[in-house]
């Protein structure tokens, strides 16, 4: 069997050169394209990591550009989308390439056939449930598990986001829910949590949020080889933490995606 083309979109931040240099590692599995503004690393990615595809398997494009998005997405089995403005508050920024650029992104893989997108989202979608008892523990300082009678927060509670950034990213996941259902993709969504540059949680307040960048991979990897009856979810890409307040069920059942890594193995070495 041929290996499977992807197209990481983003793939010069911190999570797509994560998600590259995971798929990187099985050649015989997958064949890598990128798609981006720039070839060059961004600067939030602090280590010596490199994308060494060669020039015709790099696109450089504007999400914007419809064409551009076209050119990318042509020929691809899947397509893991991540690029987007990251939460500049800029609303020209966030309307073009995380509401213009989204629907370009889904309309471009519809036409050309893609039979996989998998959309990045935010943890920040779920920022309302966040702010309250008892999910709001390791914010208040109390670092322990979220009590086994009080339920995960899941995609079936309403998005609660609490900014423009997660506002367009409840955008993605509607398009997710669109194009799955009405014009039979598969679309799966992704809450990711937070993924640093040093590849560890920063402060003991938000270690029930932190993900590595290791694990941000393999879900993405995960939702890549998701099996071809799997047309619609959301998941959340977080780490095995102690004080997860998120459901992580869904996506060890249907992808069987299982964490590695635990942000409480830093306690120790964090500050408050």
């Amino acid at each position: 069997m041929l290996p499977a083309k992807v197209l990481i979109t983003g793939i010069s931040g911190i999570v797509g050169s994560s998600v590259y240099l995971r798929l990187r590692a099985r050649p015989d599995r997958y064949q890598l394209f990128g798609f981006g503004r720039r070839r060059d690393l961004s600067a939030r990615v602090t280590d010596s990591r490199s994308i060494d595809l060669p020039e015709e398997r790099h696109f450089v494009g504007d999400l914007a550009d419809f064409a551009a998005v076209q050119r990318a997405v042509e020929g691809m089995d899947a397509v893991v989308h991540l690029a987007a403005d990251p939460g500049s508050g800029n609303w020209d920024s966030l309307l073009h390439s995380n509401l213009i650029g989204a629907y370009n992104m889904f309309e471009a893989c519809r036409q050309a056939g893609v039979r996989r997108l998998v959309a990045a989202s935010t943890i920040q979608v779920s920022a309302g449930q966040h702010g309250r008892e008892p999910y709001n523990a390791v914010g208040r300082g109390r670092i322990g598990p979220v009590p086994p009678e009080v339920p995960r927060v899941g995609d079936t509670m309403p998005a609660e986001p609490r900014n423009l950034y997660a506002s367009t990213k409840v955008f993605a996941e509607s398009l997710c829910r669109t194009y799955a259902h009405t014009y039979g993709m598969s679309c799966l969504a992704v809450r990711i949590g937070w993924v640093v540059a040093e590849d560890r949680p920063l402060h003991r307040r938000a270690v029930d949020i932190w993900c590595s960048q290791r694990d941000v991979g393999d879900l993405m990897r995960a939702c890549v080889d998701a099996p071809e009856d799997l047309r619609f979810g959301i998941f959340y890409a977080m780490s095995n933490n102690t004080s997860c307040w998120v459901d992580m069920d869904s996506a060890r059942r249907l992808l069987g995606f299982v964490p590695q890594d635990r942000a409480e193995d830093w306690l120790d070495r964090l500050p408050e």
